[in-house]
């Protein structure tokens, strides 16, 4: 777990440049050997350092967990988890998960689930962002059903194109199921 946050309870790392540590690099760079991607989960203050990281494995694709763990709606704290989208959208290997938008506020919440989906649409593109349920940990405040129900509802408006890339195409081309 990669991601530090002034806050020690969303806090996991044992600091907040540990994305751009000797060893985490060294073994980062291995993924590629083996075909393999990196689900990266950062806070917007550590997306600099992330960039640095995904800019050293072009051949490896990242995948912004919680797509970039946007922590509340205050004017501060969204401005500064769209810049950070923007700087990791400048690596064409970033992707993101559209899980977990609940965390931080325990419920499942359509107008914060639409407010992410139209600013990460805008800022990375349909193409390069996933649906993730982020179950069991959204069992906590949601059931299944709801949550698939407010995700859908916040891609809709964007176009089947987009519903097409957000629930199948990206995950497909990432991930590469068998």
């Amino acid at each position: 777990q990669l991601h530090w946050h002034e806050t020690p309870a969303f806090r996991f790392a044992a600091s907040a440049d540990q994305v751009i540590d000797p060893k985490v690099r060294k073994n980062v760079a291995r993924l590629k050997d083996y075909g393999l991607s990196f689900d990266l989960q950062l806070f917007p203050a550590q997306m600099k350092d992330g960039l640095t990281l995904v800019g050293e494995n072009p051949q490896t694709n990242f995948i912004l967990t919680h797509a970039g763990m946007l922590t509340g709606m205050e004017p501060e704290t969204t401005e500064a988890w769209k810049a950070g989208l923007r700087i990791l959208a400048m690596a064409p290997n970033v992707y993101a998960k559209l899980s977990g938008l609940g965390t931080f506020v325990h419920r499942n919440d359509p107008e914060l689930i639409a407010y992410i989906v139209d600013n990460a649409i805008d800022i990375l593109g349909s193409d390069r962002l996933m649906f993730g349920s982020n179950f069991p940990i959204e069992k906590l405040w949601t059931s299944h059903a709801e949550l698939i129900k407010a995700h859908r509802a916040a891609v809709a408006k964007h176009g089947l194109a987009a519903e097409a890339d957000i629930f199948w195409n990206t995950a497909e081309k990432v991930y590469r199921p068998v």
